[in-house]
């Protein structure tokens, strides 16, 4: 299996959170039933946060495959991803009756990317079945307890901002 094929998934989350960052901000209002809509400089933050983790994880991993570690962030990360484009993307889209975005990134490019690469490392005993579900379950816990304290940090961030003009 060539490494090369770990950098695919860089593509494909990059322009997932684009389309997300484009226009989930907008969206999010229409499903303030389930959750507080979020402003765009809150969310542009967390996206930003969130894209640069999987560059830092996927890099350190490409250079140091050997590592504990680094192999189970980087195959959590890629399962989280996967289950993010049916949860909450594709359940969104279908309880609100209106397109989230990520959904098409979501199976375009997240999904069918991430499981090629997922595929590949279990064939080729990269990984195994028991730690790829128990990484995921963890960066995905990890990545939505994060996802507060990130917008609440994108908030604090832009209000310091504007009180320093």
């Amino acid at each position: 299996m060539s490494d090369t094929i770990y950098l695919f998934f860089l593509f494909a989350i990059s322009i997932h959170n684009i389309e997300e960052a484009i226009w989930l901000p907008k969206w999010s209002k229409y499903a303030s039933r389930f959750h507080k809509e979020v402003k765009p400089y809150e969310f542009h933050f967390a996206v930003i946060f969130v894209t640069v983790f999987a560059y830092l994880i996927t890099a350190l991993f490409f250079m140091f495959q050997d590592s504990f570690v680094l192999k189970y962030l980087y195959f959590g990360l890629l399962g989280a991803m996967v289950i993010n484009v049916f949860f909450p993307h594709l359940v969104a889209t279908i309880v609100i009756k209106r397109y989230t975005p990520g959904l098409i990134t979501g199976f375009t490019l997240v999904l069918p990317i991430s499981s090629l690469i997922i595929y590949f490392a279990l064939k080729y005993h990269v990984i195994d079945w028991i730690m790829l579900v128990i990484s995921t379950v963890f960066v995905g816990v990890l990545l939505l307890l994060s996802l507060r304290p990130l917008f609440k940090l994108g908030e604090f961030i832009k209000e310091y901002h504007w009180c320093t003009k």
